[in-house]
């Protein structure tokens, strides 16, 4: 299966446009890291491929079809930086956890997911808790991809450990397309995978390409 961006752009203003013409394809189980400057638009570019943004121009496609015209689950998950503004606080973390399907024990249980949690509100968890509640309403049944937008770069070592153990065993076991941003480059060598950088091209024109250290 692949996910595939052609010649995406978008802009807050028609005068001011974040990024043109990005061209980008990821596989069904591969690791992607993708690196890039403050402000070219990697979380913009996060968002499209979730549906959470309507790109100004392009396309993004799964399999050639257009997966966000469907009124049903994404298969193409985001998970973002600050999962406190990812959840609704008026929830308790039970329902965030069972909103759009029940997770599995198992899944919970292999993201440190304490039972106590679950009667608590948003407020009342820490940033690295709440990842973890994030990250396994992701992993529904018919996700395809997961688009991890900076997910650990607030985490202690240990939960980063733990979230990444999780993700990558889900991807190598289902098959799941990771997109990691991330601007670690110690995680992004034990990711491993391709690695590429979004990067100034022309005018307004953004290119991925694979990245090299200069």
């Amino acid at each position: 299966m692949t996910l595939e961006a052609k010649n995406l752009g978008f802009y807050y203003r028609k005068d001011r446009w974040i990024f043109e013409n990005v061209n980008l394809s990821l596989e069904s189980g591969s690791i992607t890291v993708l690196f890039g400057d403050s402000g070219m638009g990697k979380s913009t570019l996060a968002k499209i491929f979730a549906g959470y943004e309507k790109a100004a121009q392009g396309s993004v496609a799964l399999d050639g079809a257009d997966y966000l015209k469907r009124k049903a689950y994404c298969p193409v998950q985001l998970i973002q930086q600050h999962p406190e503004k990812a959840v609704n606080p008026r929830f308790k973390m039970k329902d965030v956890l069972n909103e759009g399907y029940k997770p599995g024990r198992a899944l919970v249980d292999s993201l440190g997911i304490a039972d106590s949690w679950l009667n608590r509100y948003p407020l009342e968890l820490s940033g690295g808790e709440l990842q973890r509640f994030c990250i396994a309403r992701a992993l529904g049944p018919a996700t395809r991809f997961i688009i991890a937008d900076e997910i650990s770069s607030m985490l202690d070592p240990v939960t980063q450990a733990q979230i990444w153990t999780v993700l990558l065993g889900e991807s190598a076991r289902r098959g799941i397309g990771i997109l990691a941003i991330t601007h670690d480059k110690d995680l992004a060598e034990q990711l491993g995978g391709l690695r590429l950088v979004m990067k100034k091209g022309g005018t307004n024109s953004i290119t991925v390409a694979a990245y090299a250290e200069v």
